[in-house]
């Protein structure tokens, strides 16, 4: 069920209309959230339900035994069963295929014969970041950083709460359960924000990145060798406005989403194409895994404690890692690793910060182009793939024309970049003021044009993930 289809209209209205009007108990407003979470999920697939109920119960009961445990080496073990069950699923539906093929190449590599067991496993839909989400509950509890939650509909509506469920942002236990404990109440100005920011999502994920992507990127990455130089410089830079459109559009909508329910979720995007370096980058990128990643896997290898080499070596592990959790492929890998390599030579370096314009704007254009080579490999199935498009920058002129509304298109995805946030907070400003017949009648033509223009059907690209 896309944010921008028909049966999602509907869906939303329905779920918003009916938790508004129930005046009972919190609990009746958590229970109905919940059962609508897991109507919202089982309508990818409803085999995917068993598998989120599964892990929702295994952290709810193992939360508990740590809470109650002093004995450390019991700690440890029930750490350890959570780990190892959340980790074993993911780890089986993501990348089963991945390491069997792997290991049938190198085991035949060596002159035997591989017969190791194939199977078609289906992944489920935001598996990576729910499991990444219930992880951080119990390690937080081991940690004796957070009380568990002993409400098990409260802590099921954490783990599967839909407007964040299938793509992030990723929330922590900490900032999410308490704001189910008080009463929501709703206001006016809470739910036009939320309103708004729900429909900007969706106009970065039509208009920026599905067309980049049914315009330009596609085209561009099936047969880079019919574009010229400067046709595939725009080729790579129209992708990296689309994964941004896509990821950020999601966070916007699953945001705004929640924000009119009562809720408020953290925010996953901050300019990223504006960094000045590549940790700046990190702290502006899909934030909410970034500080998952810095929280739970680069402090515990030992973060920068232990002298530079260490802080290399857990840098260089972490995104590899993070890479690796974006799918089962050697190019992610690959795009980890170069990542990895351009926050240790950020350090090495250590750059002081720009203190004019001029620098912070010729740091920015580096960094986005740092950046967008790393696209590249991010983008392409195979290392083959990756060298032919980089190889087509250097081609003097293509057979394939870009068309002039491809350059409006991502005109408009640099200037949400660029646009001052004083200016940014203007316009939104003067939006909420207008009429309310005024913003309603804009909110039904864009939603119009918007389901009309879903035709082409792509899924937010962050789903694979």
């Amino acid at each position: 069920m896309l944010f921008d289809s028909y049966p999602f209209a509907l869906f939303i209205a329905a779920v918003w209309t009916v938790y508004w009007l129930l005046s009972g108990t919190k609990h009746a407003r958590i229970w109905w959230l919940l059962a609508a979470s897991y109507f919202f999920y089982g309508w990818w697939d409803p085999r995917f339900l068993a598998l989120i109920a599964a892990s929702t119960l295994l952290d709810f009961v193992v939360g508990q035994a740590l809470h109650g445990a002093q004995d450390q080496r019991r700690r440890r073990m029930l750490v350890g069963i959570s780990l190892a069950g959340n980790l074993g699923a993911l780890g089986f539906f993501k990348y089963w295929g991945f390491f069997t093929r792997e290991a049938a190449r190198m085991i035949e590599s060596l002159g035997f014969e591989a017969h190791l067991p194939t199977l078609q496993v289906i992944l489920p839909v935001g598996i990576s970041f729910y499991t990444f989400q219930t992880l951080s509950y119990t390690l937080d509890i081991y940690r004796r950083q957070l009380e568990p939650e002993r409400d098990f509909g409260r802590f099921a509506l954490f783990v599967a709460f839909f407007p964040q469920l299938v793509a992030g942002p990723i929330v922590r236990a900490r900032d999410f359960l308490p704001q189910m404990r008080t009463r929501p109440v709703l206001t006016a100005p809470a739910f036009e924000s939320g309103l708004a920011l729900f429909f900007w999502g969706l106009v970065k994920k039509v208009v920026i990145a599905d067309y980049l992507g049914g315009t330009l990127v596609d085209d561009f990455w099936n047969d880079p060798t019919s574009y010229g130089g400067l046709a595939s410089v725009l080729g790579i830079w129209a992708y990296a406005l689309q994964i941004y459109g896509d990821f950020s559009g999601y966070s916007d909508c699953a945001i705004g989403l929640a924000r009119m329910l009562g809720f408020e979720l953290c925010e996953n995007f901050d300019k990223p194409y504006c960094a000045t370096s590549p940790r700046d980058f990190w702290r502006r990128w899909h934030i909410s895994l970034s500080t998952w990643l810095r929280d739970y896997l680069y402090i515990s290898l030992g973060g920068n404690r232990g002298g530079p080499w260490f802080t290399y070596r857990n840098l260089a592990l972490t995104m590899l890692l993070g890479g690796l959790w974006h799918g089962a492929s050697w190019m992610f890998v690959i795009w980890g690793a170069y990542q990895g390599l351009l926050l240790i030579v950020d350090r090495l370096v250590d750059l002081p910060e720009p203190k004019t314009g001029a620098g912070v704007w010729l740091r920015r254009a580096v960094m986005f182009q740092l950046v967008c080579l790393g696209w590249v490999f991010f983008r392409s199935a195979t290392p083959s793939d990756a060298w032919a498009v980089l190889g087509s920058l250097f081609a003097p002129q293509g057979s394939s024309v870009i068309e002039p509304w491809v350059l409006v298109a991502m005109g408009f995805g640099f200037a949400t970049h660029l646009a001052p946030r004083a200016t940014v907070e203007a316009l939104r400003s003067s939006f909420l003021g207008l009429p309310g017949l005024v913003k309603g009648a804009i909110y039904a033509l864009v939603l119009g044009l918007i389901l009309n223009a879903s035709g082409l059907d792509r899924p937010f690209i962050y789903f694979q993930f």
